[in-house]
């Protein structure tokens, strides 16, 4: 829903193409909206069982504390993705007095109407607060690395609660927040990083799904959709290209450059698949045959740019061209630390936290949260034939998700959004 990912064949499988083109999320029938909206409400459902049950648990005092905050952080994470689709934008010194989402915080089916953008915000940031004191003390410690990235411990929290940060503008905690959630883990090598995206034991990822091998699911995985590789007709007949703005503006020196291809030539494609300008292989799945493959949700390079971005934009250029160098000497041997200051160092940042966090899930809400315009004009290998929509100003209603019917025949409390 950016402008950054996108298909580009007219004859090619379009399974996206409701989102692509901003139809899907407006259509309160809409299956892939509504699996959406019960996917974060089924966490929160499971959360709160243990939240409110834990406590009169026969145990450990410290076992209980580990899986009370681990709780804390999922329900504050799934309220957090669902206010920033379907609540408006949270706008630092505003009343915030909007309609967000249902703060839904006992195992219940009692209707409950919508609370305030500042409600669900405040409620989030309580549930991180008392998550980094319970999980204080909890270090993962299971032998295989990459089932433990799984496992939400401190760091996922502070990095948690740095997104939230970022998302009302508050640049100290969010800088604060992002320093915490980097430690103990550290950037890829460069051979990782074209590795595939797909093992959480890389060094670098803080929060990631591991995917048993055995536990195959063909065509609904992510890496049945994003991966360059599997040989589904989605990624086949219309694989993912990146912006060529964005690949453009890559010095070749980068090793983030050799994630997409010019031309496609050399991408590991599937038996029959096409190529075609700027193709992505960030993402590999396991085979062509198999669509299996952890997934990335929290990396160091995020909170890194994080750091950035917060401290740029709070006027201390300094520590922000320090973050940023640590991140890009990493990805880029030959890169001289910036001297931008002001919006020309922002601007620096943010284009390179959209080539970092390609296809991770951030564009959107990025430009959300900043109250900028989706432009997708003026991008040489677009497609406007598949985009539909090119542009939306800040502030359109098309920002905002709308309910599902189900939930809104269900649930005589909520109130729908702007149709």
């Amino acid at each position: 829903m950016g402008e950054d990912v996108f298909y580009t064949l007219a004859n090619g499988r379009f399974d996206f193409g409701g989102q692509v083109r901003y139809i899907d999320h407006r259509n309160v029938n809409s299956g892939n909206t509504r699996f959406v909206f019960r996917l974060y409400y089924r966490i929160i459902a499971n959360a709160n069982i243990l939240i409110n049950g834990i406590d009169g648990a026969e145990g450990p005092q410290t076992d209980k504390d580990i899986i009370k905050g681990q709780a804390l952080v999922y329900r504050a994470w799934a309220h957090f993705q669902l206010v920033q689709l379907w609540g408006p934008r949270f706008a630092a010194g505003a009343p915030n007095s909007d309609l967000g989402v249902t703060l839904a915080l006992e195992s219940n089916l009692e209707p409950k109407p919508r609370s305030t953008v500042a409600e669900v915000y405040a409620q989030i940031n309580k549930d991180l607060d008392e998550a980094i004191v319970l999980l204080a003390n909890y270090t993962r410690t299971a032998a295989d690395l990459a089932t433990t990235k799984s496992y939400l411990n401190k760091a996922v929290a502070h990095g948690v609660k740095a997104r939230v940060a970022l998302a009302q503008q508050n640049w100290d905690a969010a800088a604060t927040n992002a320093v915490e959630a980097a430690k103990g883990s550290s950037l890829m090598t460069n051979a990782q990083y074209q590795a595939g995206f797909n093992d959480a034991s890389n060094t670098e990822w803080i929060w990631g799904s591991h995917q048993i091998t055995d536990h195959n699911t063909f065509f609904w995985s992510y890496f049945a959709n994003m991966s360059c590789n599997f040989n589904g007709t989605n990624t086949r007949t219309n694989p993912k290209a990146i912006n060529a703005n964005l690949w453009n503006a890559l010095p070749d020196t980068d090793i983030r450059k050799k994630m997409w291809s010019l031309t496609g030539a050399g991408v590991p494609i599937p038996p029959g698949g096409v190529r075609i300008p700027y193709q992505s292989q960030k993402f590999l799945a396991a085979s062509s045959s198999l669509s299996t493959g952890d997934i990335p949700y929290m990396r160091t390079g995020e909170m890194l740019l994080v750091q950035a971005e917060a401290n740029a934009r709070a006027g201390r250029f300094t520590a922000a061209q320090d973050a940023l160098f640590t991140l890009l000497k990493n990805r880029n041997p030959r890169y001289v630390k910036s001297t931008n200051t002001g919006q020309a160092l922002i601007d620096e940042i943010m284009l390179h936290r959209r080539i970092e966090l390609w296809g991770e899930g951030f564009r959107f809400t990025d430009l959300k949260r900043l109250n900028q315009a989706l432009n997708r004009k003026d991008i040489p290998n677009t497609n406007a034939t598949l985009n539909f929509i090119d542009e939306i100003a800040p502030g359109d209603k098309l920002w905002q998700w709308l309910f599902p019917q189900d939930e809104i025949n269900t649930n005589p409390l909520l109130e729908q959004n702007p149709l």
